[in-house]
């Protein structure tokens, strides 16, 4: 079964940070792009959409092509789109503010596509509380969005960091892991979580339902290339919005998408459903202006700059959280605003929500 690694990287960060500073240059106008996106709930319809020529008919209405690639390393598909080798890139907030944003890749959000509203959670092996968790040593995948709900759990009740310890494991290895009798809790992402709940001793004690849309899974793109093509924009959230919608419909094409989806996914419909039901997703394009331009953005990305700024993140010799711009759809930075790196806007989604009304 494939799996999704939500994961920050070091080694990845140095790279893009060689690496990424060209590919933020003004891009020229052209009429080719490449977009990378990696196996996630919430990302199946790009794949999909690519399959079932829904990206050329997209493409082909303004005069443009595009050509997708699935990328079965998350972090890799990330390095590619900073090192300027894509035009854009399916990553999460956290993501997008520590690998392209502070490798000085200008990066914007064309598509916010759904936020985690259950895909991750803390698991404890025979305990039903989260207080149970002091103490212990807890395995996740280090400085990914799992390390983040840690931190969010914990501070639900009065807790640190210094009151547990990470053990960083890969996600690949984190069902095996679970069995073991040295390892008593987890923090993982489905369908590991799934998985491991499988087993009578695992009692799920908090998950990212209790910090609903701080979690967020985008359609990014090069905000230069965006500027000079705008076109490429308006047709990434044409693809988008009719592969959604036909992912939820609940039609024998919607179930048939389903089932295309989960087995490209290394699952079956029952369990892409069920990974979806924990999935906020944003198949009407009113919905995700409204999650887009509400005041609990900049308070989530708040966290979220400061949390990596903690585990040196934001860049080598960062003074500050505010290192790195976070441009809001009203034109609100959080940090610096000589230096916007991460934007989010509503100008490929409005058009959308205005058409369907």
């Amino acid at each position: 079964m494939q799996t999704f690694s939500k994961i920050l990287s070091v080694t990845a960060l140095s790279v893009s940070l060689a690496l990424g500073l060209g590919s933020a240059a003004s891009a020229a106008p052209k009429t080719s792009f490449k977009v990378a996106w990696s196996i996630y709930v919430g990302w199946m319809p790009w794949g999909y959409a690519a399959d079932h020529g829904i990206v050329k008919k997209w493409a082909d209405k303004y005069g443009i092509s595009i050509d997708v690639t699935q990328f079965n390393d998350y972090v890799e598909s990330m390095n590619q789109y900073t090192a300027g080798a894509f035009d854009a890139v399916t990553l999460t907030n956290m993501d997008g503010l520590s690998i392209p944003a502070a490798g000085g890749v200008d990066t914007t959000a064309v598509i916010v596509g759904d936020f985690s509203n259950g895909n991750d959670a803390v698991i404890l092996k025979d305990k039903t509380s989260l207080a149970d968790i002091k103490g212990q040593n807890i395995n996740l995948v280090q400085y990914s969005v799992s390390h983040y709900l840690l931190a969010r759990a914990l501070d639900s009740i009065k807790l640190t960091e210094r009151d547990v310890k990470v053990v960083n494991t890969s996600d690949a290895d984190m069902v095996a892991a679970y069995k073991t009798p040295d390892v008593s809790a987890v923090v993982t992402w489905n369908p590991l979580v799934s998985t491991i709940l499988e087993d009578p001793t695992a009692k799920k004690v908090f998950d990212s339902s209790q910090v609903p849309g701080e979690i967020i899974d985008l359609m990014v793109a090069n905000s230069n290339v965006l500027k000079d093509n705008p076109n490429f924009g308006k047709a990434l959230a044409g693809i988008w919005y009719e592969t959604a919608a036909l992912m939820k419909a609940d039609t024998a094409e919607g179930k048939a998408a389903r089932e295309a989806m989960g087995a490209a996914s290394g699952t079956d419909i029952k369990g892409f459903e069920a990974q979806l039901a924990a999935t906020k997703l944003f198949d009407k394009p009113s919905d995700a202006v409204a999650f887009t331009a509400s005041p609990s953005l900049p308070k989530t990305m708040d966290l979220v700059r400061n949390f990596l700024f903690q585990k040196g993140l934001l860049g080598n010799g960062a003074a500050s959280a505010d290192v790195i711009g976070i441009e809001m759809p009203d034109g609100k930075v959080l940090g610096d605003s000589k230096n916007v790196k991460l934007r989010f806007t509503e100008s490929y989604m409005k058009p959308a929500a205005d058409a369907s009304l």
